[in-house]
């Protein structure tokens, strides 16, 4: 995130809060599960990039982490939660952003375990460079699996939460191009907490108790 390990750091613990909550909530849908933790991972990322911030960025475990979770983990957990808790109409179509998220995953493990990821602290923000080949197919197929499965999802509140990403993604190319991926996540990691008024809006109603006078 922008601006020091400690803003990074009070985020990320306000960020899985939510995350908790929301995780709660959705216990009566399973379905909703996996997108419900989705803000308690982005959370803890945030509190990883706090070490990154706190090693002065570098080539240690926190940074490996940290590109871990942001590369080839939310390219496949996003579009395979979206597909869990979709409504059955959209199930088809959300196979080619589970697709690209399969392959993009894939190509990101295997160039993280073949080259060494590094993060670089630049003023108040933290570069993170890999050296992917075709880094233009990479980006391509990693905004179709995560934008993309939630623009197609067919649920307003997912939808919503999608154009907000994808608002974070053209702001952070905009203005932080170098530290675009940093930048980019921290914005998702904040708007993510719309997803805890989806899971409210989502979950069952408590049954009441049946009136009348027992025999």
């Amino acid at each position: 995130m922008c601006w020091s390990a400690t803003a990074d750091l009070i985020a990320g613990v306000g960020i899985m809060a939510v995350g908790a909550a929301s995780v709660t909530l959705a216990a009566r849908r399973p379905r909703d599960l996996p997108l419900a933790a989705l803000p308690l991972l982005l959370g803890g990322h945030q509190i990883i990039e706090a070490a990154v911030w706190h090693n002065d960025g570098g080539t240690g475990p926190a940074t490996v982490a940290w590109a871990v979770i942001a590369l080839p983990l939310l390219a496949l957990w996003v579009p395979a939660a979206v597909l869990c808790a979709a409504p059955p109409s959209a199930r088809r179509r959300l196979l080619i952003p589970l697709a690209a998220g399969v392959a993009t995953a894939a190509a990101l493990t295997y160039a993280l375990a073949t080259r060494p990821v590094t993060a670089e602290i630049r003023g108040h923000t933290v570069g993170y460079s890999l050296g992917l080949p075709q880094p233009e197919l990479i980006v391509i197929g990693y905004l179709l699996a995560t934008i993309g499965s939630l623009l197609l999802s067919g649920d307003r509140g997912l939808v919503l939460f999608g154009v907000l990403v994808a608002v974070g993604a053209a702001v952070s190319f905009a203005l932080w191009r170098q530290e675009y991926i940093s930048t980019w996540c921290a914005f998702a990691a904040v708007c993510s907490v719309v997803l805890s008024l989806w899971v409210r809006r989502r979950r069952p109603p408590t049954p009441r108790p049946s009136g009348g006078l027992e025999p």
